[in-house]
């Protein structure tokens, strides 16, 4: 209950003031790709599909695949800025606020990813809301490796409390964690 809390204040208080962030990004998002907001339907707490918000990094025209299945040419030269400063990952903060997310938990995947919902599945993870950051992307560890990121969502669930929390979001404000490999 406190995290969510915690999710909702942080959520807002982000938003707010990274609203003139969010505006510029997506003003150059509009010369750089002519559509800077990114929806994709991704597998939510208990399996529930929902739309997960990003500003776009790749070509408007790149098939809806994990990163790391992503040609590295489909990513624009903002996108690679966006990708590198983790400010992609933003508008997630809308999720978070709606409580389709929470800050910290593992990272939502998509429907077709169907060897991670196999390993997640046996191990209990999407009993979790899923998160902008965690573990697993502290470490470096993405989903192209899916039963590494499976257990180590576990892992990051079996001990997951306050201090936690805090610990996995000022690991990723101090630039913890690449992101998602793509493909070279």
């Amino acid at each position: 209950m406190l995290i969510r809390l915690l999710d909702i204040i942080f959520a807002i208080t982000g938003l707010l003031v990274g609203l003139p962030v969010l505006l510029l990004i997506t003003l150059f998002g509009f010369f750089d790709t002519g559509s800077p907001i990114f929806r994709q339907v991704r597998v939510g707490r208990n399996k529930k599909p929902f739309t997960l918000v990003k500003f776009r990094t790749m070509k408007p025209d790149t098939a809806s695949v994990a990163s790391h299945l992503a040609a590295a040419s489909a990513i624009t030269p903002m996108g690679n800025f966006l990708r590198r400063t983790k400010l992609d990952e933003l508008p997630q903060l809308w999720n978070v606020l709606k409580g389709e997310m929470s800050l910290v938990g593992p990272r939502p995947c998509l429907f077709n990813q169907e060897e991670l919902i196999a390993e997640r599945e046996k191990r209990q993870v999407f009993q979790a809301r899923p998160g902008i950051t965690g573990l697993a992307q502290t470490q470096n560890i993405d989903m192209s490796t899916p039963v590494l990121l499976a257990e180590t969502d576990q892992k990051m669930l079996a001990k997951f409390g306050l201090p936690e929390y805090f610990i996995y979001i000022f690991r990723t404000l101090g630039g913890k964690g690449q992101g998602d490999v793509v493909k070279r």
